[in-house]
């Protein structure tokens, strides 16, 4: 245990007093990697997605419509970066989008609201620990094959970051993320500069054609514009994690709403940049990227084969823009598998305080709600941690799989939000007399509607394009959650409705007939005689020493043992002809509770306290099952007498050879 005590410190380090909470407070230059590494690290992969859809139909298609589509999610994320600093002015208590909904529409569309985020959480730690891996990959051979347990391993790392507290992780993180914008956004003038001159060469899958995936050669018009819609669905990816900063309002330092707003701006800006920077210079280079690029690439009219590997868009454009000079692949290679795996820290951030605040509104288990000893939300970081890592073991760390159940739940909230604080302003509204607040709410007002209705339109197209792919799945998910949150509510508002004082209170206060007192005892020793004095000493109304007969040569001489040593305390044996001891026991104190009905049977349990995992398991099982079942019996208290082996202490047992009758009937 004390090995457990010290290894656990090396971890996560000294545990902080709930006083020292002001000091893991962010500043915006810390807040900015901690909350928008995952919308600015989409740039990784909302193009590939975007390219990959629209590479079904052909190359021809993706190269005249990319940089349409990418400009249609460019709107999106405007407008909801727009929307949320509204958001984040109004509700700066940290409840985010379950919080505005919750208020503004009811409990039911905030938990419907909770349940999206939690699953999307979930997903952005596996497509980005995924992506992450795949991209580093490119630098490093040796990880391909094996990206799902790296990804593993990477989330038990980021893990164990975020265990030792919310600014320590937002400091070891903030110069990768700071690097990857820097690295993108040089290799993109590096890329336009070249472009300028005419020295810009091409990709390397630009020599090859791109043929269109069987059953799409051609395509009618309505079918050309589900392809169309199917791919701005899947470009909108490079929307995920903004609403974090929402969320997480509490992590800043004051002025909160002032700072997360100014984050949010910034977030939004630089993610803009090097998603039209990216999607551009995939058009300049010529990237073709295909879904199933064994079959729909081909060399001289002939498909390339299974040998063929496909790098990501970023590590193409990186080859070209930086021909001839290797380390700057390298670099970028390096970046974008870094703020991938980073980017799974914003869900590290988000779903604990999230489930925090579920947790205190009844929702989910009280335990989320408690912080470590690092004033993180310890619980919810393993569950969350636990949770990718099933996912990306089931779907093998590919993340064209992972990312058709993405997206879903973000627009779900999104869309719930805005249109939740139109009705917020809506309220103010009706007793605001201030002709410039008035116009501020106003203002506020045709934001969150200009986003609730896009978002809402995004929903829909999400859902239609993608729901048969995988985000089905996803919808499947959120069903089970909100059940699940709805049930832990109702058992939670029924254990405090029958635990409430009331005029019947006073029935429970009257005072026991008698109080009949039982010691359960195996063989006589030591923890025996300790229960045996513990029991006496609460002077019950009737006391007996109580052991099951197994055997009757030990009962025997357990009796005889007994008497020897002039106990004063009656020792009764009940008969166990197929050699139970839970059984017996559990009907003999029933029957002691029918007979007197308001009597209180106390049974006293000898345990031992032991110091090893192992020594645990070679103990107390007979105890834990008894106490096990008499806790569900009323009028009946259990209480363990502990008795501490020198293990428990750190100390090694004094081995001098067994006592005759120490094995005996396991304890």
């Amino acid at each position: 245990m004390a090995t457990g005590r010290v290894l656990k410190r090396i971890i996560l380090g000294r545990a902080m007093r709930s006083d020292k909470l002001h000091e893991t407070l962010l500043p915006k230059r810390l807040a900015l990697p901690v909350f928008a590494s995952d919308a600015l690290s989409s740039v990784a992969y909302a193009p590939d997605e975007i390219l990959l859809t629209l590479g079904l139909a052909g190359g021809a298609l993706a190269m005249t419509h990319s940089w349409k589509i990418a400009l249609a999610v460019v709107f999106v994320m405007a407008v909801v970066v727009a929307s949320y600093r509204q958001n984040v002015r109004a509700y700066p208590s940290g409840g985010g989008d379950y919080e505005v909904a919750t208020v503004n529409l009811g409990p039911r569309a905030g938990l419907t609201v909770a349940s999206a985020l939690l699953v999307d959480y979930v997903l952005t730690v596996a497509v980005s620990i995924s992506s992450g891996v795949q991209n580093a990959a490119n630098a490093f051979g040796f990880v391909r094959g094996h990206e799902a347990p790296v990804a593993v391993v990477v989330v038990v790392l980021l893990t164990a970051m975020n265990l030792r507290g919310v600014r320590e992780s937002g400091k070891a993180f903030a110069i990768p993320t700071y690097l990857f914008m820097v690295t993108i956004i040089g290799m993109a003038l590096v890329g336009f500069v070249r472009q300028s001159l005419g020295r810009l060469p091409e990709a390397e899958s630009a020599s090859l054609t791109l043929a269109p995936e069987e059953g799409y050669e051609a395509l009618g018009s309505l079918a050309l514009a589900f392809l169309l819609l199917r791919a701005f669905s899947s470009g909108c990816a490079a929307l995920t994690g903004v609403e974090a900063i929402s969320n997480g309002v509490p992590a800043f330092q004051k002025p909160k709403s002032r700072n997360a707003a100014t984050t949010l701006l910034l977030m939004g800006a630089i993610s803009i940049t090097m998603l039209i920077s990216m999607v551009t210079l995939a058009r300049m280079t010529n990237v073709h990227f295909a879904e199933d690029p064994a079959v729909q690439l081909l060399r001289d009219g002939v498909p390339v084969g299974e040998d063929y590997v496909q790098d990501t868009v970023m590590g193409q454009v990186a080859k070209a823009v930086f021909d001839g000079f290797g380390p700057g692949v390298v670099l970028v290679s390096i970046v974008t598998g870094l703020i991938l795996v980073l980017a799974a820290n914003t869900a590290f951030n988000g779903f604990p305080v999230l489930g925090s605040i579920l947790a205190r509104d009844g929702f989910l288990p009280r335990q989320l709600h408690t912080r470590g000893d690092r004033l993180a939300y310890s619980n919810g970081i393993l569950i969350l941690a636990g949770a990718a890592c099933v996912l990306i073991l089931a779907y093998d760390a590919e993340v064209t799989r992972l990312i058709q159940l993405y997206i879903v739940g973000v627009f779900v909230s999104f869309t719930l939000s805005q249109t939740a604080m139109v009705r917020h302003w809506n309220r103010l509204l009706r007793t605001e007399s201030d002709p410039a607040q008035r116009a501020r709410m106003q203002r506020s007002r045709v934001i969150n509607a200009v986003g609730g209705g896009v978002c809402g339109v995004v929903l829909v197209v999400v859902l239609l394009t993608k729901f048969l792919h995988g985000a089905g799945y996803a919808v499947a998910a959120m069903a089970v959650l909100f059940w699940i949150m709805t049930r832990i509510s109702n058992h939670y508002k029924l254990v405090r409705v029958e635990l409430q004082i009331d005029e019947t209170t006073a029935d429970h206060n009257r005072l026991p007939s008698r109080v009949h007192a039982i010691v359960l005892i195996s063989r006589l020793h030591k923890p025996a005689l300790r229960a045996l004095s513990y029991a006496r000493a609460t002077r019950p109304s009737r006391l007996e020493a109580v052991t099951v007969n197994v055997d009757n040569d030990e009962t025997a001489a357990l009796q005889a043992e007994w008497e020897k040593r002039g106990i004063p305390v009656p020792l009764k044996a009940l008969d166990s002809p197929y050699r139970e001891i839970t059984r017996p026991i559990v009907e003999y104190v029933k029957s002691l509770r029918s007979d007197n009905p308001r009597d209180v049977v106390v049974v006293y349990v000898p345990e031992y306290v032991v110091g090893r995992w192992w020594e645990q398991i070679l103990h107390n099982q007979s105890a834990l099952r008894l106490k096990t079942r008499l806790r569900f019996m009323p009028g009946v208290m259990v209480s363990s007498v502990p008795w501490q082996l020198r293990s428990s202490a750190g100390q090694e047992p004094a081995l001098s050879g067994p006592a005759p009758g120490d094995v005996r009937k396991g304890e």
